[in-house]
């Protein structure tokens, strides 16, 4: 099934210049970019976006670290793009991440993970709603599908 997920390269992602080696692994695996913006997520968006973790001891945390400094927003589509992006992504700490994901290669820590990603379509759904507005996601035929679906 053909779906969508919201990505996004955290300010340590951008800031270490890992952003088109993040985003060539999607597109290598025959995922499509068909959303992206660069921007500076403000407050506001930042505890809309985290809420489920109001109240948890690195909530306060984790809103400071994604305002720090600019990010990168994406929506991906492909063949159950939501499985096969958290794989890419690998575990939420990066030590227990397998080499071989953005986070196993990437990262050191929970708190710097890199990126976050969807988990089931309605956060992608609510998620790419924050981010996006309907007219800078994007629907559009790539000729190499037929090589990566049946």
């Amino acid at each position: 099934m053909i779906e969508r997920s919201f990505v996004i390269l955290k300010p340590d992602a951008v800031s270490r210049k890992l952003i088109g080696k993040i985003i060539s692994r999607f597109e290598e695996k025959g995922l499509k970019i068909v959303g992206t913006k660069f921007l500076q997520v403000t407050k506001d968006l930042a505890e809309t976006h985290y809420g489920e973790h109001e109240g948890k001891p690195f909530f306060n945390n984790l809103v400071s670290y994604i305002i720090s400094a600019p990010s990168l927003a994406m929506v991906i589509e492909g063949d159950d793009a939501i499985s096969v992006i958290r794989k890419i992504v690998g575990a939420t700490n990066p030590k227990e991440a397998d080499l071989g994901t953005i986070r196993g290669d990437y990262g050191m820590v929970t708190g710097r993970n890199i990126i976050h990603a969807s988990d089931s379509l309605k956060s992608s759904e609510r998620e790419i709603n924050l981010f996006f507005n309907k007219d800078e996601v994007f629907y559009y035929k790539v000729p190499d599908n037929s090589w990566i679906y049946e």
